[in-house]
C-alpha cells in the first residue's frame, strides 16, 4: 500500500490475499483484551488522507465523507481507516482497533495522493466540524505552516485530539538513498498534537527511515496488514501514518469508555500507560484498563523542554556507561576491602593488635 500514485498509474486492483492468521500488530497491542472493555462505540474519528471508500466492506455504513472524500483511488486513506475501525469478518483475523467507531473521511491530498498543507488544514477543520473527537493526519511536512497551526488550534478549541505521523511515509523507489538527520515534521511537531513514530515487529524503527526530533509514542507501522478500497482482500503497508492510525483507534477506545476526559487528558492517558522505551510504545489494553493516579495535565506534541519524549541520545548512553563502570569499580574495591578485613581482623585479634615480630 503506497501513499501516492505515479502520474498515469491506475487505481490499485483488488487484493486476492486474505489475513487468515492474527497479524503481529494485533498481538503486540493486545486488541482482543482491549475489545472486552471498549470498541469505540459513539466516537467519530476523522481520517485526513486520500479519502476513504464508503463502500469498503468492513467499513460499510460507518463512513461519512466530507465533500468528495468518499472516493479513494489511491487506497491509503481506506487502509488507515481500516486500521482504526474495520469490523471483523467471518474467517478473517484482521479487524480495526475500534470496530464500532464512525469514520469521518476528509481529503488532505489530491486524487493521486499528493498532500498539501492547505488541503490537510482544510481536512482537519472539516473533520472537526463533522463531529470528529479524534483526527488522524497521515501527512508530515518538513516546513511549518500557519494554516496547519491554525487548524490544530481549531481542533483543540473544539476538544478534538489530533494524532499525526511523526515522519512522512517512505516513498517508493528510495532504496539506497541517504537518510537525512532528525528534524521536525508538521503538524506532528505542533503543540497539542500527539506525534507517533512507527516500529516493526521487533519494536524498532527501521534504520533507513526518517527520524523526528521527538515523538510522543511509537506504535506498529512496519509490515502491517490492512484493507483496500475495493474487495475483501488485504494489503501490507509500512509508515508512520499507520502507527498514527493505531494510536487514533486507541484514542477512540479511551474516549468511548471515558467520555468525560478532555482531548489533552486522553493524550496523557495514552502516553502515561505506554510501555517504557526510548520512545514509549502504545499499550492499548493498559490505556483502557489502567487506574490513573495524579492530575498533571499533558501537553502532547510539545517541544523537548515541555515534556515531549526524545529519541535515544547517545551521550546519555555514554554517561550511563561511565556511571556503571564507576559503580563496578567502587563495588570491586568494597569486595577487596571486605576480603582483607576477613583475613586481617582475626590475625590482629590473635596478636592483641600488636605489630607482627620479624
Amino acid at each position: 500500500m503506497t501513499a501516492q500514485l505515479a502520474d498515469g498509474a491506475a487505481c490499485p486492483k483488488q487484493s486476492t490475499s486474505t489475513a487468515a492468521t492474527m497479524p503481529w500488530e494485533h498481538q503486540s497491542l493486545e486488541l482482543t483484551r482491549a475489545a472486552r472493555i471498549s470498541q469505540g462505540a459513539g466516537v467519530k474519528v476523522g481520517v485526513v488522507d486520500t479519502g476513504v471508500a464508503t463502500g469498503a466492506a468492513t467499513l460499510a455504513g460507518r463512513v461519512h465523507a466530507v465533500g468528495s472524500a468518499g472516493e479513494d483511488c489511491v487506497g491509503h486513506g481506506t487502509f488507515v481507516a481500516g486500521l482504526i475501525a474495520a469490523a471483523q469478518a467471518k474467517g478473517v483475523a484482521f479487524h480495526g482497533v475500534a470496530p464500532r467507531a464512525t469514520i469521518i473521511a476528509a481529503r488532505g491530498t489530491t486524487e493521486r495522493g499528493v498532500p498539501s498543507a492547505a488541503g490537510v488544514a482544510a481536512g482537519i477543520r472539516g473533520a472537526v466540524d463533522a463531529g470528529a473527537r479524534v483526527v488522524e493526519v497521515s501527512a508530515a511536512f518538513d516546513t511549518r505552516s500557519a494554516q496547519l497551526d491554525a487548524a490544530v488550534a481549531y481542533a483543540a478549541k473544539h476538544d478534538a485530539l489530533v494524532v499525526a505521523a511523526a515522519v512522512p511515509d517512505p516513498p517508493s523507489g528510495t532504496a539506497g538513498t541517504s537518510t537525512p538527520g532528525p528534524r521536525d515534521y508538521w503538524p506532528a511537531a505542533a503543540r497539542g498534537v500527539l506525534s507517533v513514530l512507527d516500529v516493526d515487529v521487533q519494536g524498532a524503527h527501521p534504520d533507513t527511515m526518517l527520524l523526528p526530533v521527538h515523538a510522543d509514542l511509537a506504535a506498529p507501522g512496519d509490515g502491517v496488514v490492512g484493507i483496500g478500497p475495493r474487495g475483501s482482500g488485504h494489503f501490507v503497508g509500512s509508515g508512520a501514518s499507520f502507527a498514527a492510525a493505531y494510536t487514533a483507534g486507541a484514542a477512540a477506545l479511551v474516549r468511548s469508555v471515558f467520555p468525560d476526559l478532555s482531548a489533552a487528558e486522553v493524550a496523557r492517558r495514552l502516553t502515561s500507560t505506554a510501555y517504557p522505551d526510548d520512545v514509549p510504545r502504545l499499550d492499548i489494553y493498559a490505556a483502557v484498563a489502567s487506574v490513573m493516579n495524579g492530575t498533571k495535565a499533558v501537553r502532547a506534541g510539545a517541544g523537548a523542554d515541555d515534556g515531549a519524549v526524545r529519541l535515544p541520545d547517545r551521550t546519555q548512553g555514554e554517561r550511563a556507561t561511565r556511571t556503571a563502570l564507576l559503580v563496578c569499580a567502587v563495588g570491586a574495591g568494597v569486595v577487596l576491602l571486605v576480603g582483607w578485613a576477613a583475613v586481617a581482623v582475626p590475625r590482629g585479634r590473635a596478636r592483641g593488635w600488636n605489630p607482627p615480630r620479624r
